[in-house]
């Protein structure tokens, strides 16, 4: 089984180096960019499993690349910002970005989710459509197999995360899940990550399914607890 290709986007040559060390140590495939263009070149050409993305950025800021590619491809992207820039976290998740790690950041909590995101993006790879059934409630449909969402017989226009999340909600609908087991179900981190990710991709979430996404019925707040998809 051929390496997973990582594409690191990053100008600071010291953590490009680092970044760049650590993961051949881990037998990725590794490729690099240190400017905005260049990391839209290198992706297209290199096609990566997963991209490290760093927010400021000659060229083009990692917000441009990161808005373009996810037009153009479906893998994980972690955006890296700096520590108190929390703006900067929300706006990347917004635009797309699968998740994000503020500087400094631990080496091995950076390798974990890499594991944990790559691993994901597997399991949502298209299998022959025999071997999943849909998932189905109401007006929801979830075709896991082909990876796509459909309300009230149109397609939903979902990112990777936003689908994972999804499907698993509709699998265990009517079960209350905290942010905590959101990020170890659906993001697959087994440590206390920042749950601010699980809310922004709720909050987009309800934008697509529900009627009124400021008052939501389907996919519901239950105070103190955490979510759960009524239906």
């Amino acid at each position: 089984m051929p390496a997973s290709k990582i594409l690191i986007v990053e100008d600071d040559q010291n953590l490009l180096a680092t970044l760049n060390y650590n993961l051949s140590r881990e037998s990725y495939d590794v490729v690099q960019a240190v400017d905005g263009a260049e990391a839209l070149k290198v992706a297209r050409q290199e096609k990566p499993d997963l991209i490290i993305l760093d927010i400021m950025l000659p060229e083009l800021s990692g917000f441009e690349v990161c808005r373009i590619l996810r037009k153009e491809m479906t893998g994980p992207i972690l955006m890296l910002t700096a520590k108190t820039e929390e703006m900067d976290r929300i706006v990347g998740l917004e635009i797309g970005a699968d998740d994000y790690m503020t500087k400094p950041f631990s080496m091995r909590e950076l390798l974990a989710r890499i594991r944990a995101m790559l691993r994901r993006a597997e399991m949502t790879t298209p299998q022959p459509v025999d071997e999943q059934q849909p998932l189905r409630t109401n007006d929801l449909e979830i075709d896991v197999a082909r990876h796509r969402a459909f309300l009230r017989n149109s397609e939903l226009e979902l990112s990777p995360t936003e689908f994972d999340l999804l499907a698993f909600l509709v699998k265990n609908k009517g079960f209350v899940f905290s942010r905590e087991q959101l990020l170890e179900k659906v993001w697959g981190y087994d440590y206390a990550g920042d749950t601010r990710t699980v809310d922004v991709h709720v909050r987009w979430l309800r934008e697509k399914i529900e009627v009124n996404p400021s008052n939501p019925k389907r996919l519901v707040t239950v105070r103190g607890a955490g979510y759960k998809l009524e239906g």
